[in-house]
Protein backbone atom coordinates (compact mmCIF):
# COMPACT_ATOMS: atom_id res chain seq x y z
CA UNK A 1 0.00 0.00 0.00
CA UNK A 2 1.48 3.58 -0.68
CA UNK A 3 1.74 6.40 0.93
CA UNK A 4 -0.94 7.92 -1.06
CA UNK A 5 -3.50 5.07 -1.04
CA UNK A 6 -2.88 5.55 2.66
CA UNK A 7 -4.38 9.38 2.21
CA UNK A 8 -1.20 11.47 2.34
CA UNK A 9 2.16 12.01 0.21
CA UNK A 10 4.64 12.72 2.38
CA UNK A 11 6.31 9.70 4.10
CA UNK A 12 5.92 9.49 7.92
CA UNK A 13 7.67 7.42 10.42
CA UNK A 14 6.08 6.53 13.44
CA UNK A 15 8.78 6.25 16.24
CA UNK A 16 7.07 3.75 19.12
CA UNK A 17 8.31 4.44 22.50
CA UNK A 18 5.89 2.86 24.87
CA UNK A 19 7.82 3.65 28.14
CA UNK A 20 7.77 7.58 27.32
CA UNK A 21 4.83 8.19 25.35
CA UNK A 22 1.04 6.74 24.48
CA UNK A 23 0.05 5.07 21.42
CA UNK A 24 -2.33 6.55 19.08
CA UNK A 25 -3.57 3.41 16.53
CA UNK A 26 -4.77 5.83 13.68
CA UNK A 27 -1.04 7.77 13.78
CA UNK A 28 0.15 4.03 13.23
CA UNK A 29 -2.04 3.52 10.07
CA UNK A 30 -0.85 6.61 9.03
CA UNK A 31 2.71 6.16 9.15
CA UNK A 32 4.87 4.75 6.50
CA UNK A 33 6.68 2.60 8.86
CA UNK A 34 6.86 2.29 12.48
CA UNK A 35 10.36 2.35 14.31
CA UNK A 36 10.25 1.03 17.87
CA UNK A 37 13.43 2.57 19.76
CA UNK A 38 15.29 0.46 21.99
CA UNK A 39 18.14 2.78 22.01
CA UNK A 40 20.47 5.43 20.35
CA UNK A 41 24.22 5.26 19.55
CA UNK A 42 25.00 8.18 21.82
CA UNK A 43 23.74 6.63 24.96
CA UNK A 44 23.23 2.94 24.21
CA UNK A 45 21.48 1.53 28.17
CA UNK A 46 20.59 5.54 28.90
CA UNK A 47 17.87 7.08 29.76
CA UNK A 48 17.03 10.40 29.83
CA UNK A 49 14.82 13.66 30.95
CA UNK A 50 12.27 16.02 28.96
CA UNK A 51 12.23 18.80 30.49
CA UNK A 52 8.81 20.16 31.67
CA UNK A 53 9.49 23.76 29.69
CA UNK A 54 9.42 21.98 26.60
CA UNK A 55 5.88 20.06 27.14
CA UNK A 56 3.86 22.92 25.94
CA UNK A 57 0.08 22.44 24.94
CA UNK A 58 0.40 21.42 21.65
CA UNK A 59 3.41 19.08 22.54
CA UNK A 60 1.44 17.52 25.71
CA UNK A 61 -1.45 16.94 23.23
CA UNK A 62 0.63 14.92 21.00
CA UNK A 63 1.92 12.89 23.58
CA UNK A 64 -0.67 12.59 26.00
CA UNK A 65 1.64 13.65 29.01
CA UNK A 66 0.52 16.56 31.40
CA UNK A 67 1.70 20.28 30.19
CA UNK A 68 4.72 21.15 32.07
CA UNK A 69 6.26 18.60 33.92
CA UNK A 70 8.96 17.15 33.37
CA UNK A 71 9.13 13.31 32.56
CA UNK A 72 11.27 10.91 32.99
CA UNK A 73 12.69 8.62 30.07
CA UNK A 74 13.41 4.94 30.83
CA UNK A 75 16.66 3.28 30.04
CA UNK A 76 14.48 -0.03 29.08
CA UNK A 77 11.03 -0.76 27.69
CA UNK A 78 8.48 -2.08 30.18
CA UNK A 79 6.74 -3.86 27.44
CA UNK A 80 9.34 -6.41 26.80
CA UNK A 81 12.17 -7.64 29.10
CA UNK A 82 13.32 -9.89 25.84
CA UNK A 83 12.76 -10.91 22.08
CA UNK A 84 10.05 -13.01 23.07
CA UNK A 85 8.39 -10.38 24.48
CA UNK A 86 9.22 -7.94 21.67
CA UNK A 87 7.87 -10.61 19.04
CA UNK A 88 4.48 -10.30 20.54
CA UNK A 89 4.70 -6.75 20.15
CA UNK A 90 5.80 -6.71 16.89
CA UNK A 91 2.39 -8.95 16.30
CA UNK A 92 0.51 -6.36 18.37
CA UNK A 93 1.23 -3.60 15.78
CA UNK A 94 1.16 -5.43 12.68
CA UNK A 95 -2.31 -6.07 13.60
CA UNK A 96 -3.30 -2.31 14.19
CA UNK A 97 -1.72 -1.59 10.94
CA UNK A 98 -3.26 -4.96 9.16
CA UNK A 99 0.11 -5.64 8.29
CA UNK A 100 0.77 -3.38 5.97
CA UNK A 101 3.56 -1.32 7.18
CA UNK A 102 7.33 -2.19 7.67
CA UNK A 103 8.26 -2.48 11.45
CA UNK A 104 12.02 -1.26 12.37
CA UNK A 105 14.09 -2.04 15.59
CA UNK A 106 16.39 0.76 16.31
CA UNK A 107 19.46 0.02 18.60
CA UNK A 108 22.40 1.73 19.66
CA UNK A 109 25.38 0.33 18.61
CA UNK A 110 26.91 -1.82 21.76
CA UNK A 111 26.48 -5.64 20.96
CA UNK A 112 25.43 -5.44 17.11
CA UNK A 113 25.66 -8.94 16.48
CA UNK A 114 23.89 -9.87 18.74
CA UNK A 115 21.43 -6.97 18.87
CA UNK A 116 20.56 -7.87 15.55
CA UNK A 117 20.18 -11.64 16.01
CA UNK A 118 17.73 -10.82 18.91
CA UNK A 119 15.50 -8.34 16.36
CA UNK A 120 15.78 -11.14 13.23
CA UNK A 121 14.41 -13.62 16.14
CA UNK A 122 11.99 -10.89 17.33
CA UNK A 123 10.40 -10.81 13.58
CA UNK A 124 10.98 -7.45 12.35
CA UNK A 125 11.50 -6.09 8.77
CA UNK A 126 14.23 -4.34 9.43
CA UNK A 127 16.92 -2.95 12.57
CA UNK A 128 18.56 0.27 12.65
CA UNK A 129 22.03 0.20 14.38
CA UNK A 130 23.25 3.60 15.23
CA UNK A 131 27.01 4.06 16.33
CA UNK A 132 28.53 6.33 18.87
CA UNK A 133 28.28 8.84 15.99
CA UNK A 134 24.63 9.96 16.29
CA UNK A 135 23.46 12.55 17.97
CA UNK A 136 21.11 12.97 21.19
CA UNK A 137 18.82 15.42 22.56
CA UNK A 138 20.86 15.34 25.98
CA UNK A 139 23.07 12.77 27.89
CA UNK A 140 26.60 12.91 30.19
CA UNK A 141 30.06 13.72 28.22
CA UNK A 142 30.52 10.04 29.82
CA UNK A 143 27.84 8.87 27.49
CA UNK A 144 28.87 10.53 24.69
CA UNK A 145 32.62 9.59 25.01
CA UNK A 146 32.48 6.30 26.68
CA UNK A 147 29.58 4.34 25.71
CA UNK A 148 28.79 2.71 22.34
CA UNK A 149 30.88 1.88 19.33
CA UNK A 150 31.32 3.53 15.71
CA UNK A 151 29.00 2.84 12.70
CA UNK A 152 31.95 1.85 10.69
CA UNK A 153 32.92 -1.27 14.10
CA UNK A 154 28.63 -1.82 14.10
CA UNK A 155 28.14 -2.76 10.50
CA UNK A 156 30.17 -5.70 9.94
CA UNK A 157 29.01 -7.25 12.96
CA UNK A 158 25.20 -6.87 12.03
CA UNK A 159 25.92 -7.72 8.45
CA UNK A 160 27.51 -11.06 10.11
CA UNK A 161 24.98 -11.81 12.09
CA UNK A 162 22.30 -11.76 9.01
CA UNK A 163 24.58 -13.75 6.88
CA UNK A 164 25.01 -16.40 9.39
CA UNK A 165 21.01 -16.40 10.17
CA UNK A 166 20.45 -16.38 6.18
CA UNK A 167 18.61 -13.30 5.83
CA UNK A 168 20.34 -10.83 4.87
CA UNK A 169 19.31 -9.04 2.04
CA UNK A 170 15.94 -10.16 3.23
CA UNK A 171 16.01 -8.36 6.83
CA UNK A 172 17.15 -4.91 6.01
CA UNK A 173 19.74 -2.96 7.60
CA UNK A 174 19.82 0.76 8.44
CA UNK A 175 23.16 2.40 9.28
CA UNK A 176 22.78 5.63 10.67
CA UNK A 177 25.11 7.92 13.30
CA UNK A 178 27.63 10.35 11.91
CA UNK A 179 26.18 9.70 8.20
CA UNK A 180 27.18 13.16 6.87
CA UNK A 181 27.86 13.06 2.99
CA UNK A 182 27.84 10.77 0.16
CA UNK A 183 31.29 8.97 1.54
CA UNK A 184 29.47 7.98 4.16
CA UNK A 185 26.50 6.32 3.01
CA UNK A 186 29.22 4.57 0.16
CA UNK A 187 30.93 3.39 2.66
CA UNK A 188 27.20 1.44 4.57
CA UNK A 189 26.72 0.24 1.61
CA UNK A 190 29.89 -1.20 0.50
CA UNK A 191 30.19 -2.93 4.48
CA UNK A 192 26.65 -4.17 3.68
CA UNK A 193 24.17 -1.77 4.80
CA UNK A 194 21.15 -1.29 2.65
CA UNK A 195 20.14 2.21 3.43
CA UNK A 196 21.05 4.84 6.04
CA UNK A 197 19.18 7.03 8.05
CA UNK A 198 20.35 10.78 8.55
CA UNK A 199 19.60 12.74 11.70
CA UNK A 200 21.71 15.76 12.64
CA UNK A 201 23.04 16.38 9.16
CA UNK A 202 19.31 16.65 7.86
CA UNK A 203 19.10 19.76 10.83
CA UNK A 204 22.28 21.22 9.53
CA UNK A 205 20.89 21.22 5.84
CA UNK A 206 17.49 23.45 7.34
CA UNK A 207 19.20 25.90 8.92
CA UNK A 208 20.82 24.45 12.30
CA UNK A 209 23.88 26.12 13.85
CA UNK A 210 23.93 28.88 11.34
CA UNK A 211 27.14 30.53 11.50
CA UNK A 212 24.92 34.27 11.08
CA UNK A 213 23.11 33.08 14.52
CA UNK A 214 26.67 33.05 16.43
CA UNK A 215 26.39 35.69 18.52
CA UNK A 216 22.85 34.46 19.66
CA UNK A 217 24.12 30.97 20.33
CA UNK A 218 26.59 32.71 22.56
CA UNK A 219 24.31 34.32 24.81
CA UNK A 220 22.75 30.79 25.28
CA UNK A 221 26.45 29.35 26.09
CA UNK A 222 27.22 27.50 23.20
CA UNK A 223 28.19 28.15 19.58
CA UNK A 224 27.44 27.94 15.72
CA UNK A 225 28.48 24.47 15.22
CA UNK A 226 28.43 22.85 19.18
CA UNK A 227 24.53 21.65 18.42
CA UNK A 228 24.43 19.25 21.15
CA UNK A 229 25.16 22.50 23.45
CA UNK A 230 21.73 23.74 23.83
CA UNK A 231 18.82 21.35 24.80
CA UNK A 232 16.34 23.23 26.55
CA UNK A 233 14.25 24.57 23.40
CA UNK A 234 15.92 27.79 22.97
CA UNK A 235 17.50 27.31 19.42
CA UNK A 236 17.63 30.90 17.72
CA UNK A 237 17.03 28.86 14.23
CA UNK A 238 14.21 28.24 15.34
CA UNK A 239 14.33 24.17 14.33
CA UNK A 240 14.93 22.33 17.83
CA UNK A 241 12.42 24.39 19.79
CA UNK A 242 8.87 24.48 21.57
CA UNK A 243 8.70 28.36 21.36
CA UNK A 244 6.32 29.81 19.56
CA UNK A 245 8.50 32.95 18.80
CA UNK A 246 11.98 31.21 18.07
CA UNK A 247 9.86 28.75 15.89
CA UNK A 248 8.63 31.51 13.65
CA UNK A 249 12.09 32.27 12.67
CA UNK A 250 11.89 28.93 10.52
CA UNK A 251 10.88 29.50 7.17
CA UNK A 252 9.55 25.72 5.90
CA UNK A 253 9.92 26.68 2.08
CA UNK A 254 13.31 27.65 2.53
CA UNK A 255 14.38 25.01 4.60
CA UNK A 256 12.78 22.23 2.50
CA UNK A 257 14.32 23.77 -0.22
CA UNK A 258 18.05 23.50 1.11
CA UNK A 259 17.24 19.79 2.85
CA UNK A 260 16.66 19.09 -1.30
CA UNK A 261 19.71 20.18 -2.14
CA UNK A 262 21.79 18.64 0.60
CA UNK A 263 19.92 15.06 -0.13
CA UNK A 264 20.94 15.77 -4.05
CA UNK A 265 24.42 16.63 -3.46
CA UNK A 266 24.56 13.71 -0.97
CA UNK A 267 22.82 11.41 -3.43
CA UNK A 268 25.73 12.90 -6.04
CA UNK A 269 28.52 12.00 -4.41
CA UNK A 270 27.50 8.39 -3.36
CA UNK A 271 26.75 7.57 -7.30
CA UNK A 272 30.25 9.36 -8.17
CA UNK A 273 31.84 7.28 -5.92
CA UNK A 274 29.95 4.14 -7.29
CA UNK A 275 30.96 4.74 -10.72
CA UNK A 276 35.03 5.47 -9.72
CA UNK A 277 34.98 1.88 -8.46
CA UNK A 278 32.91 0.34 -12.04
CA UNK A 279 29.45 -0.02 -10.66
CA UNK A 280 26.09 0.88 -12.45
CA UNK A 281 24.63 0.96 -9.41
CA UNK A 282 25.27 2.18 -5.72
CA UNK A 283 24.10 -1.14 -4.14
CA UNK A 284 26.77 -3.10 -6.40
CA UNK A 285 29.39 -1.62 -3.78
CA UNK A 286 31.16 -4.53 -1.79
CA UNK A 287 33.94 -5.01 1.09
CA UNK A 288 36.40 -5.25 -2.05
CA UNK A 289 36.39 -1.50 -2.87
CA UNK A 290 37.29 -0.66 0.27
CA UNK A 291 40.72 0.11 2.12
CA UNK A 292 41.70 1.15 5.41
CA UNK A 293 44.17 4.07 6.22
CA UNK A 294 45.32 3.03 9.91
CA UNK A 295 45.20 -0.25 11.58
CA UNK A 296 42.32 0.55 14.10
CA UNK A 297 40.11 1.42 10.78
CA UNK A 298 40.93 -2.05 9.17
CA UNK A 299 40.25 -3.80 12.47
CA UNK A 300 37.08 -2.55 12.87
CA UNK A 301 35.43 -2.53 9.32
CA UNK A 302 37.47 -5.79 8.54
CA UNK A 303 38.70 -4.81 5.22
CA UNK A 304 42.52 -4.77 3.97
CA UNK A 305 45.07 -2.01 5.07
CA UNK A 306 45.75 -0.09 1.98
CA UNK A 307 48.87 -1.30 -0.04
CA UNK A 308 48.14 -4.63 1.90
CA UNK A 309 46.47 -7.98 2.16
CA UNK A 310 46.39 -7.87 5.68
CA UNK A 311 43.02 -7.38 7.71
CA UNK A 312 44.17 -7.48 11.42
CA UNK A 313 42.68 -10.40 13.70
CA UNK A 314 42.58 -12.28 10.19
CA UNK A 315 43.98 -15.73 10.09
Amino acid sequence: MTAEERGHSETLVYQYLPSRYGMNPDDLRRADAIEVVVGQGAKPGGGGMLMGQKINERVAEMRTLPEGIDQRSACRHPDWTGPDDLMIKIIELREIVDWQVPIYVKVGAARPYYDTCLVIKAGADAIVVDGMQGGTAATQDVFIEHVGIPTIAAVPESVRALKELGVHREVKLIAAGGIRSGADVAKAIALGADAVSLGTAALIAIGDNDPALDEQYRELGSAAGFWEDFQAGNDPAGITTQEPELASRLDPELAGRRLANYLQVLTLELQTLARANGKSHVHNLEPEDLAALTVEAAAMARVPLAGTEWIPGSS
